[in-house]
């Protein structure tokens, strides 16, 4: 009914009360138990995976947590790549590099940005080798944040091959949810990480490219360099 273990449906409604709880829990402490962990080790074991970074910081809107990012060009505009401690959590594709990083402002409102650091120039060039040969992937650690389900889409996407396309409903079906298109539809929308989870390799039943984050004509162009990688 789900999609998803009775473990994992276990552990995403745990994941939501803790985020509910720690705006409303006088402690920390308070709200780990509040939300079902039954010890303090128990939820700081997942508490990475759970929030995305430190309780404190997300209770104060994810302050002092610095994203590091670095913006290049490649062959389908502008690009901006950014990472927390844990990985690469955004991959933004545009035609201006200003409205790259308002995007990536309103991803994390309250987070220290970092950018025009040249050691991060290495990371974006790792993109845009992804985009321009594809065959070749990506050998970095991505920061993956969504709920249950946009993790369990996000999941199938990236077991799509190189060169290779699936509908909507066929990702639906793979999750288990086969009535689910438009949710499957509305999680490929909110991908955060342009190439690196593949949202550009799902189309329409008929063929036909639908909506892209990024836009349509990147989508063809991304899927025509795949077809040929």
């Amino acid at each position: 009914m789900t999609g998803l273990t009775p473990n994992d449906y276990a552990a995403a409604h745990r994941a939501n009360r803790m985020r509910a709880s720690l705006a409303e829990s006088h402690s920390v402490t308070d709200a780990i138990y509040d939300a079902g962990f039954n010890s303090n080790s128990r939820f700081y074991e997942k508490s990475n995976e759970v929030l995305g970074m430190t309780p404190t910081n997300f209770r104060a809107g994810g302050a002092q947590t610095d994203i590091h990012f670095a913006i290049g060009e490649c062959s389908l505009g502008s690009i901006l790549v950014a990472r927390s401690g844990r990985g690469v959590c955004s991959i933004f594709i545009g035609e201006n590099p200003v409205s790259l990083r308002q995007n990536l402002q309103d991803q994390f409102p309250k987070a220290n940005l970092i950018g025009d650091e040249s050691d991060y120039e290495d990371m974006v060039a790792k993109v845009v080798g992804l985009i321009e040969k594809p065959s070749v992937g990506l050998n970095l650690p991505l920061d993956i944040r969504g709920t249950a389900f946009q993790q369990h889409v996000w999941k199938a996407l990236q077991q799509i091959p190189v060169g290779s396309t699936a509908s909507y409903t066929d990702i639906a079906t793979q999750i288990g949810m086969p009535t689910a298109v438009r949710a499957v539809a509305q999680a490929c929308g909110a991908n955060a990480l342009a190439v690196a989870i593949p949202c550009h390799r799902v189309i329409r039943n008929d063929g036909a490219l639908s909506g892209y984050r990024w836009g349509v004509e990147r989508k063809r162009a991304l899927l025509e360099r795949e077809a040929h990688a």
